[in-house]
């Protein structure tokens, strides 16, 4: 059995990844109430796994936990990108029209806009989690209340589907990462044969200094998915890049990354993983 850490409760989005990540296998999920308690879970026991959100088709980047998932010294041995579907629901025996708030997470309910436009009536309030809205109304057997969550957590919590499918964009995706300590996260990766890889690293303040380093993947044919530059605090207009890499030659990739290093200051390799499939 794996051990599991999400941010949220039994039926988020989070619990969803890790099952399907791991669906071969049983989990026993460590719910958390926020992303860095998450990884101090897992820094108190190694063996843990965590999910975590990293970006959202429609939200962008989380940036936060691309500090956290550098700062941590934790790999990530795999990814999964979950589409995200929305439901209304609610105690059972109820109608839309008995309903007057909504309760989900700030970009659940961003996410939902078209539908609560649709209907005036409904009153919007920000929660901390989806699933754990969908929670504290069976919980309390709360009547006139709804949540915004999956459908897995209505099956979880008794909760009644009001209206299914109620996005706004229909190619809502988060990607999440499945990460772990250093030890364990060699023992799942090493039958397995990677094709994507995370990176971190900064720039010297110089013209051009970027373009070197794009210049050189492109060289060794190593494809880079994915860019995301943050501030480093306390020193100005200096920035933190995070990229995602794809490559099908293992050893022409790590070439490629031998080139790069004298051209970045504190580069660290955060995992490489297979990349999803699906």
């Amino acid at each position: 059995m794996k051990t599991v850490a999400i941010q949220g409760v039994a039926g988020s989005f989070h619990d969803i990844a890790a099952r399907n990540f791991f669906k071969e296998q049983e989990i026993k999920l460590v719910p958390c109430d926020s992303f860095k308690e998450l990884f101090a879970v897992i820094k108190k026991d190694n063996s843990i796994i965590g999910a975590v959100a990293i970006e959202n088709t429609i939200a962008g980047s989380l940036l936060p936990n691309h500090t956290l998932l550098r700062e941590s010294g934790f790999k990530i041995v795999g990814e999964y990108k979950l589409r995200i579907e929305h439901q209304l629901v609610a105690m059972p025996g109820q109608t839309i029209k008995d309903i007057e708030k909504v309760y989900s997470h700030p970009i659940a309910l961003m996410q939902c806009e078209d539908f609560l436009v649709e209907h005036p009536h409904l009153e919007s309030v920000e929660s901390e989690d989806t699933a754990a809205s969908a929670k504290l109304i069976a919980e309390k057997k709360i009547m006139g209340r709804a949540a915004i969550c999956s459908r897995l957590a209505a099956e979880i919590y008794g909760l009644e589907v009001l209206a299914e499918g109620i996005e706004t964009n229909k190619r809502n995706y988060t990607r999440f990462l499945i990460i772990a300590d250093s030890w364990l996260a060699d023992e799942m990766l090493k039958d397995i044969k990677a094709d994507k890889s995370s990176l971190v690293f900064s720039l010297p303040h110089e013209e051009g200094s970027l373009a070197k380093v794009l210049s050189i993947l492109s060289y060794y044919h190593v494809n880079l998915t994915k860019i995301q530059s943050l501030p480093i605090i306390g020193r100005e207009w200096e920035y933190m890049f995070y990229i995602n890499l794809t490559f099908d030659n293992y050893m022409r990739y790590r070439q490629a990354l031998d080139a790069i290093r004298p051209f970045t200051k504190d580069l660290q390799l955060l995992g490489e993983y297979k990349a999803f499939e699906g």
